[in-house]
């Protein structure tokens, strides 16, 4: 069928429905069939499930500078070593035609990385930058540009075999004596139109030497950015911050994470506690596992716990850290790969927990619970991956008081779930939790959901299939008050712009592995697209990599709740409901933090006009974008990162040419 939006026209071949991904091939975890899902008791509308047919991938790419053994997020369409492929894709672009006939790209991959091939390309780019030519250094095509994504120049059209032109993408070649690149002094970039602090790599004052002043009220910090104004950083962190002896004397470490990068990871470590014992959790298998085993050798004191993966396409996309310290424990939470780029020019967040003091010996492990159950639900989360080497960690988190808390524990966990297990993982676990804690607020029918988010998984021809069927009736659930009309939805992805004008520039998408794949099957979901925009936080120019889900008043001024996670928009992260909503069924680990204001003895949170410099604790929330957000006009289109893009340099100079 053909589709027009106002960000782009396509011819969508009916093949291409989005179908459910649900399979009998792995076992239900938590089955009782007898019981009643709580979901239905609530009034949930769903979409009637659809036929059977390839399963979704979860979409997510990071770094542009990949280290060797770095593994990438799991988002991309087209296979690499070790990379799953886009559900429902079983070719490149079986089924789907863009309105130029625009055939995916492909990036070469290094023999000894393991990454997403937006990552390829992001990486590519920078070694070999192709620098911007004006449009008049030749003759434009006339219909370019007609499908409203940035489509290339080529030197000729391509006969496509059956009498049909096709436009393709430029392919990479060695650049011409008008392209080439400047010369740069050894281990130099290409220069900046910004200059040199553009770029810097951490300046001596980035890193902090006292206890640093830290809004404390809620534990919500976001990432140092390198090349910022330095307000922008009082108040934020870097990992080699959060290890230092600043916040404790460690002893042991676990690091849950989806891409390592172990020789960056190891000096992240302040040198006394560099050879503690660190154990690292991850999905890798077979050839990704080696690489990743191989990177650890130089280091003895680093071992490995696989989490099991049992469901086709689900990846270990936690971020967590579990630290032990002589005067006690802690938990951080993040959306931060432990690679350097993701702590460099990228914006992330984090929750820190507060330091967790021992319970005094002979306490019975049910006590140091929070009022918000976290300490159950931290055991919980570890006791799903059914791992001995997880053991002696459960055991310590029993002996600790973990009282203090006041968010509670999101996380997503591979399985099927049917009955009272339904609302224990993924977005059925949210939906509870607004129900059961959240306070209902005077026409919450027009206080907007906003979801911002840095990969998209597929999700359908029409927004029934997911996003509005099952979707939306969780971030809309507000206490215990009858349904109503559905609020706005508001969901923050970078343009192209964005992305261009970033501090990384075009290679920044490399981390946004929105694939023309997946957008071409659902330019609905356009339609809901705002700006990436964060002046309030200085970060408007470092794409974001964290993940918030909230509820907003309509002025924007106040808060119902706040979720950060590493879940991005993805049935694969946040789980599916299958069977006549009978079982749900996720694919990925995922993990987040809720807040809620009764938590905190509030009735909504007021949300902080400037959050920086961070200097003294505030009731105010600091809300990591800027709102109300904007919403994207008719020339902005959403960031694809497998199509060309040269009819503007980036704040580098370059152009987008990923092949």
């Amino acid at each position: 069928m053909s589709k027009d939006s106002q960000h782009g026209k396509w011819a969508v071949s009916s093949s291409d429905d989005d179908d459910d991904d649900g399979s009998s091939a792995h076992p239900t975890r938590g089955m009782d069939r007898n019981a009643h899902p709580p979901v239905a008791s609530q009034g949930t509308r769903h979409a009637p499930p659809a036929p059977a047919a390839v399963p979704e991938v979860k979409d997510e790419a990071d770094d542009p500078w990949p280290a060797a053994g770095v593994k990438d997020e799991p988002d991309d369409p087209l296979p690499v070593a070790g990379v799953k492929d886009e559900p429902g894709d079983p070719s490149p672009v079986a089924g789907v035609k863009a309105e130029a006939d625009l055939k995916p790209v492909r990036a070469t991959p290094s023999p000894l990385v393991t990454v997403s091939e937006a990552r390829h390309a992001a990486h590519d780019s920078q070694l070999n930058p192709v620098k911007y030519e004006s449009p008049l250094a030749g003759k434009r095509k006339k219909d370019q540009g007609e499908s409203g994504w940035a489509l290339s120049d080529s030197d000729g059209d391509d006969d496509d075999g059956v009498g049909n032109k096709a436009k393709s993408p430029p392919r990479r070649r060695a650049p011409s004596p008008k392209a080439k690149k400047p010369k740069v002094e050894q281990n130099e970039r290409p220069p900046s139109p910004h200059g040199r602090l553009y770029y810097i790599d951490e300046p001596d004052d980035f890193f902090e030497t006292d206890v640093p002043c830290l809004n404390d009220t809620y534990r919500l910090y976001l990432n140092k950015v390198t090349g910022l104004d330095r307000k922008y950083n009082t108040g934020a962190l870097h990992i080699r911050d959060i290890l230092s002896p600043l916040f404790g004397t460690l002893k042991e470490s676990v690091q849950f994470n989806y891409c390592f990068d172990i020789a960056w990871l190891v000096e992240q470590y302040p040198p006394e506690f560099r050879d503690r014992p660190v154990l690292i959790v991850h999905g890798d298998k077979r050839e990704a596992k080696a690489r990743l085993l191989q990177q650890a050798q130089p280091f003895p004191h680093v071992r490995f716990c696989q989490a099991k993966l049992d469901i086709a396409f689900g990846t270990h996309h936690t971020k967590m850290m579990l630290l032990w310290y002589e005067e006690g424990f802690r938990v951080v939470i993040t959306t931060s790969n432990l690679i350097r780029a993701d702590w460099y020019q990228k914006t992330q967040g984090l929750w820190l927990s507060p330091l967790f003091p021992r319970l005094p010996d002979g306490s019975p492990s049910s006590d140091g619970e929070s009022p918000t159950h976290f300490k159950k639900d931290l055991l919980e989360y570890l006791a799903s991956y059914r791992a001995p080497e997880l053991g002696e960690w459960i055991q310590r988190i029993r002996e600790h008081d973990l009282s203090e808390t006041r968010v509670y524990l999101i996380g997503s966990t591979p399985g099927r779930y049917v009955g009272a297990d339904m609302d224990r993982w993924g977005h059925l676990r949210l939906r509870k939790l607004l129900y059961d804690h959240a306070i209902p607020v005077p026409d919450d029918e027009i206080w907007p959901v906003i979801g911002q988010f840095s990969s998209i998984g597929s999700m359908g021809l029409d927004k029934t299939k997911w996003l509005a069927g099952e979707f939306q009736r969780t971030l809309t659930t507000l206490g215990k008050s009858s349904l109503r009309q559905d609020p706005p939805i508001h969901l923050v992805y970078p343009s192209v712009d964005d992305v261009r004008k970033s501090l990384e520039g075009y290679p920044a998408g490399g981390s946004l592995p929105y694939s023309i794949q997946t957008a071409q099957k659902q330019l609905w979901l356009h339609s809901f697209f705002h700006r990436w925009k964060a002046d309030t936080t200085g970060r408007t120019q470092a794409m974001p990599h964290i993940k918030v889900y909230m509820r907003a008043s309509p002025d924007f001024t106040k808060l119902a709740w706040f979720l950060i996670t590493s879940a991005n928009l993805s049935k694969a992260a946040w789980g599916a409901l299958e069977k006549n909503n009978s079982q749900v069924m996720v694919r990925s680990y995922e993990l987040g933090v809720l807040y809620l204001p009764s938590a905190f003895d509030m009735a909504f949170f007021p949300v902080q006009k400037n959050p920086f410099p961070v200097t003294s604790p505030s009731k105010a929330f600091p809300v990591p974008i800027d709102l109300p957000p904007q919403r994207y006009c008719n020339t902005d289109q959403p960031w694809i990162w497998n199509i060309p893009y040269n009819q503007a340099p980036d704040t580098h100079g370059n152009i987008w040419v990923p092949s």
